[in-house]
């Protein structure tokens, strides 16, 4: 009897902090929910939790340094070279501080997945929850969100959009109450928009 069932998708992901979003992409994979494996996790940042995460679950854990001989080009095609040994069907940035050049992007087109703390065209960059908090209090906005988006070119969280949803900012709300919020929302909605690209594997044209 043939199997139907959908093959396995190889995921690299790559981090810079705590790995909070890591972890909900290795539970899912663990629980089945996704049809996925982390193959291997990397990070810029020697200390970075995440790398921790990757240990405990018997994941490739590695770190690799921009030199300071290196140019952020020559940094980016080194690193695209390492990802490309673990042979990825995607690559996922939850939470990478580092803007990535065309000589990483270039090597997987449209594969390159990012999960950023704003919603389309709102807070491009670093620092987008406090940004959005303060733009709260100065009554310019309502709410933050989260979106998932491919990375095709060197644009700042300005790639197609995979998933997206907002979170309402309250009255009563501090930063870091906000901040949790967001992160729950963020876990849950980096598994779905994997599960779309993993289950579906459609065309990425499809999912513009």
């Amino acid at each position: 009897m043939t199997s139907l069932q959908s093959p396995i998708s190889n995921l690299v992901v790559l981090i810079s902090g705590h790995g909070s979003n890591l972890q909900a992409l290795l539970d899912a994979c663990a629980s089945g929910e996704l049809q996925a494996r982390v193959v291997a996790v990397i990070s810029n940042n020697a200390d970075a939790f995440g790398l921790e995460r990757a240990r405990r679950a018997n994941v490739p854990a590695i770190h690799r340094l921009k030199l300071p001989i290196q140019s952020r080009r020559a940094y980016d095609a080194d690193l695209a070279g390492l990802v490309a040994s673990y042979h990825p069907e995607w690559i996922v940035l939850a939470g990478w501080m580092r803007l990535l050049t065309s000589a990483f992007l270039d090597r997987f087109p449209n594969r390159v997945v990012n999960l950023h703390p704003a919603l389309p065209g709102t807070f491009p960059g670093t620092h987008a929850v406090e940004r959005a908090f303060e733009a709260y209090r100065r009554g310019e906005v309502t709410h933050a969100g989260i979106m998932v988006h491919l990375v095709p070119d060197e644009g700042v969280d300005s790639g197609p959009v995979l998933a997206q949803e907002v979170v309402p900012i309250h009255p009563d709300d501090t930063l870091e109450y906000l901040e949790a919020r967001m992160h729950a929302v963020e876990h849950r909605l980096l598994v779905a928009a994997m599960k779309q690209l993993v289950n579906t594997r459609s065309p990425i044209a499809d999912l513009r």
